[in-house]
């Protein structure tokens, strides 16, 4: 399902000290630390029970853009499953209900029906057998407007059909109409059996005015011209599919295609001023395809392959059948793709038409059979084209993701109890499931597990599975029971703690081993896991399997070794207590092949006890992190120039010499930007040049450093540099002028700030906004009290959560405005998102 788009603790810039920023890393703590579910009451939730089944639908559909309504008709094509059956009750959510028609081969019949808004129960008129089929034709009229609002982590609305500026007024937004249907908010706008059991082929008939391009799944087989300054798109599939994955989209959108060596038709639907760089966004997919082809041995199933980018998306982005839906973070221009693309989500979206498209969950309870392999296709994604180390980034990300939910949430990945199925989408779902196929991968050796996944694959096509039909695949192609790696990782919450220590007696190099974790609540845990013994620069490689409480492990060495790695290809999944000397960690900083160890040894020696010991007073330290800033890897070059911002001593030519050479020759532009923050921390005026340099930069990102420090300054040029920022709508560079005119008030940037609200994406509008807030601050009554509406309409009604909240911390600031609090006090009332609403309550 969705990519979740969310902050992580290692991508908030801490270097510039403004009451912005350390409002959006409070926020992004509590959004990490406090993600919980709410509800007390959890039972147990199975499989729907299927009296039918939904063989195919066609829909022909026409919004009315003025009411926000869709006029349609869905003919269902049904039949009993096994029990003859005189009724049949479809997920059809506020609609209103023209007509129930029963189709045969031979009549017509209305029907007889009951609908209470939310269950449509048809009287049949008569019984079917498991050996009939017949056909419903229901006539309605969808409004997804007047549907109570609801929503989740991963889906902040579930009112399945948006209508995107339908009138046309905001001129920096286009007309769309798009619709999202996980987890089961397509009977928002089609009745239908809502539940990921069901498979169905379909046909969409969209009718939207002249001008408009549509996308639904599958084929476009043919468009017709109306009358009416309308057309027709007849969009089929013919392969069946779960009917949350059914979509339809209508714009005003640029298509780019092409096609992959096999011939598979690819589209890439973007506004049009993107246009010129869809490939240079999308371009990726035909590798990506072959690359997933190859590893599953499965060609990619469906008709053809979409990507359509939207505005004010309620998700990430969602992996529907053969069309993907993007929100608009991933259209960008060729400067801003230089900070970095969006493959990442592009390649969890394209992996979800094997696993979950393809071969879909049962139920929700299942879910992770969709998304943690989804989320693992982001780690082979970037092994494959980037290299393991790059891979290892995001592995890493994943994991501290989990360990942060988990702090105040562990379940089993498969969950049969749960208080809503909106509980599903965590990081358990996605982050720990995706460290859970990487464990079993290394166990069971890359051969195995991709011959296991083929299997998988192949016998359960076009239909559904339990996390059982995974691990038979398995156990058919190792040979080996394992139940006892399923019901640890997949069935059983937790993870374990290892508490390991290290002695030479001369003869051997001795491990202790001993799980920590609480074993009433958590099993003793089997794994299987490497470590390394290094001498001379040179590692002793050795395989243990852990299946005690307490263990000892011995290893013949004839030398006293330099250090030892436990955990040496990083597949653990738990927390590992192992203390080691300072010398040990020195060596392992240095000589480690991975960077996660290189970075947890300097991570281990910068975490002195002592406040007092830093890199500015410690030599020694100051040494080895300066020698980190040469590391062959970016992510530990880049913790080095962190570690030098703020260095505090008369002695600090080599720090500076050092952070100068980063801001001109570092080619990873976060490295980079990192090093002119770290450089103006020294409070050195004679490095402006430096920063002033770096606003021609080609990187956004950087350019967007280099202009918040050198504004930070204070320059008597400050107007003038502006002014050669003043076009620019890139979101970094907006908010350092924005924290410049905060810092610098003039009552005459009140309109600068209203215009570029408009020309900043919601989802990154959170910095902006407090900047806004401080800048209010300063102003006179009048203005705040004037502005305090829009704010207030963007904390309740933006589709970003981040927005919303941007905005809540700017209202915070003007609570001296009669009503405001009160104001506030209802935002945090009415916030349907469970992470927010969670933020909120720990600022009462």
């Amino acid at each position: 399902m969705k990519y979740i788009v969310t902050l992580q603790k290692n991508e908030i810039n801490m270097k510039t000290n403004n009451l912005s920023r350390f409002l959006l890393n409070t926020f992004v703590i509590c959004f990490l630390n406090y993600a919980t579910i709410f509800a007390q009451n959890k039972n147990y939730q199975p499989e729907r029970t299927r009296s039918y089944d939904l063989i195919h639908t066609r829909l022909e559909v026409r919004p009315d853009w003025a009411k926000q309504y869709l006029y349609g008709t869905a003919t269902l094509t049904i039949k009993p499953l096994f029990y003859p059956q005189s009724s049949v009750e479809l997920n059809a959510k506020g609609f209103d209900i023209e007509q129930v028609i029963l189709l045969t081969k031979t009549k017509k019949d209305t029907l007889k029906y009951h609908y209470d808004k939310l269950i449509l129960h048809i009287n049949l008129g008569q019984v079917f057998s498991r050996l009939d089929t017949f056909r419903v034709d229901i006539k309605y009229i969808a409004k997804p407007n007047e549907l109570p609002k609801g929503g989740s982590q991963a889906i902040t609305e579930d009112k399945g059909l948006y209508f995107i500026n339908p009138d046309g007024k905001d001129e920096n937004k286009p007309r769309q109409l798009w619709t999202q249907g996980e987890t089961e908010a397509n009977s928002c706008w089609f009745p239908t059996f809502d539940s990921p059991n069901e498979k169905m082929t379909q046909e969409v008939f969209l009718t939207v005015e002249n001008g408009f391009k549509t996308l639904s799944n599958g084929k476009l087989i043919s468009s017709s011209t109306n009358t009416d300054g309308t057309h027709t798109d007849y969009w089929k599939q013919d392969l069946p599919h779960s009917p949350y994955l059914t979509m339809i989209a209508a714009g005003d959108f640029a298509v780019i295609k092409e096609k992959t060596n096999k011939g598979l038709e690819l589209s890439y639907y973007v506004e049009p001023k993107f246009a010129p760089y869809a490939k240079q966004i999308f371009g990726r997919t035909p590798e990506m395809i072959r690359f997933f082809e190859q590893k599953t041995g499965v060609p990619f199933a469906w008709d053809k392959y979409a990507q359509i980018v939207v505005r004010d998306y309620v998700s990430g982005a969602m992996e529907n059948t053969s069309a993907t839906v993007f929100g608009d973070f991933v259209q960008k221009t060729d400067r801003q793709l230089l900070d970095g693309n969006d493959d990442a989500t592009i390649a969890h979206e394209l992996f979800h038409h094997w696993f979950g498209d393809l071969v879909t969950c049962e139920s929700w309870s299942n879910l992770p059979l969709n998304e943690s392999f989804a989320d693992y296709a982001e780690y082979l994604w970037a092994e494959h084209k980037l290299g393991k180390e790059e891979a290892e980034v995001i592995g890493k990300t994943a994991l501290d993701t989990y360990f942060s939910e988990a702090e105040n949430k562990q379940e089993p990945l498969i969950r049969f109890q749960y208080a809503d199925k909106e509980d599903m989408f965590d990081a358990h779902s996605y982050q720990k499931g995706g460290r859970v196929l990487h464990l079993l991968r290394n166990y069971v050796g890359d051969d195995a597990f991709w011959a296991a996944l083929n299997l998988y694959l192949t016998k359960n096509k076009f239909q559904n599975t339990e996390i059982h039909d995974l691990r038979k695949a398995f156990e058919v192609v190792t040979g080996e029971d394992l139940n006892w790696f399923f019901n640890q990782w997949f069935l059983t919450a937790g993870h374990p703690s290892l508490k390991v220590s290290h002695s030479y007696d001369g003869k051997a190099v001795n491990f202790s081993v001993m799980q920590i974790q609480d074993s009433t609540n958590h099993p003793i845990y089997k794994m299987r896991l490497s470590l390394e013994i290094w001498t001379d620069g040179i590692p002793q490689k050795h395989i243990i399997d852990i299946n005690q409480k307490e263990q000892i492990f011995s290893f013949p060495t004839q030398k006293t070794p330099d250090w030892v790695l436990f955990d040496a290809d990083n597949v653990f999944l738990g927390v590992l207590y192992h203390e080691k000397t300072r010398q040990e960690l020195e060596h392992q900083a240095k000589e480690a092949h991975s960077y996660i160890h290189r970075l947890k040894a300097l991570e281990n020696i910068c975490a002195t006890p002592s406040i007092l010991i830093t890199v500015s007073t410690d030599s020694q330290l100051k040494q080895i992190v300066l020698d980190a800033t040469k590391d062959s890897f970016w992510a530990v070059r880049q913790f080095a120039i962190n570690k030098l911002y703020n260095y505090d001593n008369p002695e600090m030519v080599d720090v500076e010499r050092v952070l100068q050479s980063a801001v001109r020759l570092e080619k990873k532009n976060s490295v980079r930007s990192d090093a002119i923050y770290a450089l103006a921390s020294l409070k050195l005026e004679h490095n402006l040049p430096f920063f002033k340099a770096a606003l021609s930069d080609s990187s956004y990102m950087v350019a967007a450093a280099g202009l918040e420090t050198y504004l930070t300054a204070q320059p008597s040029d400050a107007d003038s540099v502006i002014q050669l920022f003043q076009q620019e709508n890139n979101v970094d560079i907006l908010t350092a002028i924005a924290n410049y005119y905060s810092v610098n008030y003039q009552e005459s940037h009140y309109d600068w700030y209203i215009a570029k609200m408009n020309d900043i994406a919601s989802s990154e509008k959170h910095r902006f906004l407090q900047a806004f807030g401080l800048f209010l601050l300063k102003s006179e009554p009048t203005l705040q009290r004037q502005t305090i509406p829009l704010l207030d309409d963007i904390a309740r009604n933006d589709t970003s959560i981040y927005a919303r909240f941007g905005a809540f911390m700017a209202l915070r600031l003007l609570t001296e405005n009669e009503g405001v609090d009160e104001m506030l006090h209802i935002i945090r009332k009415q916030e349907t998102n469970p992470q927010l609403k969670q933020v909120y309550g720990q600022m009462e």
